[in-house]
């Protein structure tokens, strides 16, 4: 039996039309299918709808794949791909299986067989990272480090010493209500001479991004709010 492709369709990072940020083609390739994974039905509709997919929206099957899906029921979505069918994955922003649970779908489909195919769009990562002025040539991104205090100054040590060690950009990201609270970790923790980057709700109007040593965050305080955010290091 033949199988369809799954397609990587990535979204805008914040409330941007998608045709700002987002190729033509992916778009076009969005608009061939009528069967998609995705992290919250809602927010994906949304985002189809603003596409070009508004008149057809309701013909279009959307399945559900976040934190609380169950890898059987991941397996199930297999037979999505049955008869030649093909599938678009699409996480609530950026770059789909980025820190998002659709990877596990993208390391089934390679197990079984079903070709991937990723498509260019925003990665607040890669943005970040190319206007932090941090190394560009050996960077590890570390993702969401521990919530509670004891166990999160221990990470930020680490990460700190793993970036001296190795002249390594360390990049992280935290839920955006807790944004503050890592940015007072941070910058208590760091060395004074150690960079930081806080880069925020980046593409859009009103983003920030800017680069200085801990020493002048101490002096600077900020306050960043529940804005989606990227916070890189280097020791």
């Amino acid at each position: 039996m033949s199988k369809g492709k799954l397609y990587l369709i990535p979204s805008p990072l914040g409330d941007n039309e998608p045709a700002e940020v987002l190729p033509g083609p992916v778009l076009s390739v969005a608009a061939t299918l009528d069967c998609f994974v995705v992290e919250e039905v809602r927010t994906a509709r949304r985002y189809l709808s603003r596409a070009g997919l508004k008149g057809r929206i309701a013909d279009l099957e959307f399945h559900t794949l976040n934190e609380h899906t169950t890898p059987e029921e991941v397996a199930g979505y297999l037979r999505l791909f049955d008869d030649g069918r093909s599938v678009g994955l699409i996480s609530e922003a950026g770059l789909p299986a980025v820190a998002d649970p659709g990877a596990q779908l993208v390391a089934l489909c390679h197990r079984e067989g079903i070709e991937v195919v990723p498509l260019v769009g925003p990665s607040s990562l890669m943005l970040a990272l190319m206007a932090s002025g941090l190394n560009g040539q050996s960077f590890a991104f570390a993702g969401y480090i521990p919530a509670k205090a004891e166990e999160r100054r221990s990470a930020i040590h680490r990460l700190e010493k793993r970036s001296a060690a190795e002249h390594q950009t360390q990049i992280l990201i935290e839920t955006p209500y807790r944004n503050d609270a890592l940015l007072a970790d941070l910058v208590a923790g760091l060395s004074g001479k150690t960079l930081l980057t806080v880069a925020a709700d980046l593409t859009l109007p009103s983003a920030f991004i800017q680069t200085h040593p801990v020493s002048w965050w101490k002096q600077h305080p900020l306050t960043i709010g529940k804005r989606p955010c990227v916070f890189l290091l280097l020791a």
